[in-house]
């Protein structure tokens, strides 16, 4: 890919095997499918870690060398369901970011990609979490109780760079490139 072509891209953690069966399994008894609710499948599950948007298929490789140093330079990540929340579109589980981690992580790769010219900080503050349902409009119900799944600690083991293909059922994510998280 090159000249004036644009991806849609983001960075994120992904998950090890065991935590995504376990999330899957919650899901099915957590959510009824229907009314509009779509569950995001094992393949789409992820912590992002920065947004890019539309982005020019020319600086993939300048976003790969970013992500490639600033993970290297992360300690292990150890990541804690704290509880369910709705906004208006998603479902989502919270996560406790023991000592703040992923949130460092989410920061340094931030300022690397502003700098860039890639990038633009979302103003509120980043929040580690998993989107696991998508709601349609009205449905969110904010301060329902959903109880979290019995998943423990779970640490990722790398970073990956991802390009989003909107698709008529849901975005298609495809891995450009995975980094391990400390080199």
């Amino acid at each position: 890919m090159g000249g004036d072509e644009h991806l849609r891209l983001f960075c994120a953690l992904r998950l090890p095997e065991h935590a995504l069966r376990t999330v899957v399994r919650w899901q099915r008894t957590a959510f009824a499918e229907g009314a509009g609710l779509r569950i995001v499948p094992a393949e789409r599950l992820h912590v992002t870690l920065a947004f890019l948007g539309r982005t020019p298929a020319a600086a993939v490789g300048e976003i790969v060398g970013v992500l490639r140093e600033v993970v290297a330079a992360c300690g292990p990540i150890v990541l804690s369901p704290l509880r369910y929340r709705e906004t208006r579109s998603v479902g989502m589980l919270v996560l406790d970011d023991e000592g703040a981690r992923a949130k460092g992580l989410a920061a340094a790769l931030a300022l690397r990609l502003e700098a860039l010219g890639v990038y633009t900080r979302e103003r509120r503050p980043w929040l580690p979490h998993l989107t696991v349902l998508r709601l349609p409009r009205g449905h969110a119900r904010p301060g329902r109780a959903v109880p979290v799944p019995e998943l423990g600690p779970m640490s990722p083991s790398d970073a990956a760079l991802y390009h989003s293909v909107l698709r008529s059922r849901g975005a298609q994510y495809e891995v450009i490139e995975a980094v391990a998280l400390g080199g």
